[in-house]
């Protein structure tokens, strides 16, 4: 890292308003640190994920292959709002009576926007303690009336869900020089369309990123490598069909996941691997097996 870059970073972490650098920051969440004033941070992950645990003989094989676009701009110090737009292709392949059939969609997914307002920042020399509670409503952009030769698609396999939901929650991010903690829990409530409506959703997630290179600030180095290691604690109330409970949806799931960040001062690349350590869904639903992340950030 260059002599600039190591004092641009002892200046942020001692709390000095307006500067804009890369910081380390959780992949499968927020976090409570600004976007400068006046400023943005664009952010793209791709996302692969895989479920095949199937209770039931249909043999479900569940495939999500997607990119998720995020753009962030720093209204003030402490006020940063946030776009996120997904675009997916969802496979299905499950046996029916008729033998194996593949069903699958594509396009754009369900935007979300979002505002952050940082309400406490505790900032002394060599690390800072912030919280910032946000608030943002989901927005039926997918499609969600997808069909094929079998007729409707049903609706986890849609791409969208028809439907506006709210959701907030709060983050709380201490950072030093060496490590960073994000802590956040939010709360999803979902609406109905089409007759359906998914069940709302409460998440616990906490991140510990801790730089092993370089070992030692100083300068000539270009960038920091991190190791990073998330929990994520997700509950799902039972979805609803045609106001009656699915008894098949919903559950408790706990993911842990181990990656890494190298971060410069403009830019990140980053990848984290989620991995399902508890899995306590109702019913016969379809249990994950691994979720890839991996992307790059960039403020400007």
């Amino acid at each position: 890292m260059t002599s600039r870059l190591v004092a641009v970073c002892l200046a942020f972490a001692a709390g000095f308003e307006g500067v804009s650098t890369a910081t380390a920051a959780p992949q499968t969440f927020n976090t409570a640190l600004p976007v400068a004033e006046g400023e943005f941070v664009f952010r793209e992950q791709f996302v692969y994920r895989k479920a095949t645990d199937d209770p039931i003989p249909a043999d479900r094989e569940l495939q999500v292959l997607g990119g998720v676009s995020v753009l962030g701009y720093g209204v003030t110090g402490d006020v940063a709002v946030f776009g996120v737009l997904p675009y997916l292709d969802k496979e299905l392949d499950v046996t029916m009576p008729g033998g194996r059939v593949t069903r699958n969609t594509s396009g754009i997914a369900d935007a979300r926007l979002f505002g952050r307002y940082t309400i406490y920042k505790n900032n002394t020399p060599g690390r800072t303690f912030r919280i910032a509670p946000f608030l943002g409503i989901e927005i039926p952009t997918g499609d969600d009336d997808d069909r094929d030769g079998l007729g409707r698609l049903p609706a986890p396999l849609q791409l969208g869900s028809g439907s506006w939901d709210g959701f907030g929650g709060i983050v709380l991010t201490y950072q030093t020089l060496d490590f960073q903690v994000d802590v956040q829990t939010s709360y999803k409530l979902n609406t109905a369309a089409n007759k359906f409506e998914f069940g709302d959703e409460a998440r616990l997630d906490a991140s510990l990123q801790y730089r092993v290179w370089p070992q030692e600030l100083g300068a000539g180095t270009p960038g920091f490598l991190y190791a990073v290691l998330e929990g994520n604690l997700l509950y799902s109330d039972n979805h609803e069909v045609d106001g009656v409970n699915d008894p098949n949806s919903g559950g408790t799931s706990f993911f842990l996941s181990p990656g890494l960040q190298y971060v410069t001062k403009r830019w990140i690349i980053e990848g984290i691997l989620q991995l399902p350590v508890s899995q306590d869904l109702n019913g016969t639903a379809l249990e994950d097996d691994l979720t890839i992340r991996a992307g790059f950030r960039f403020n400007f």
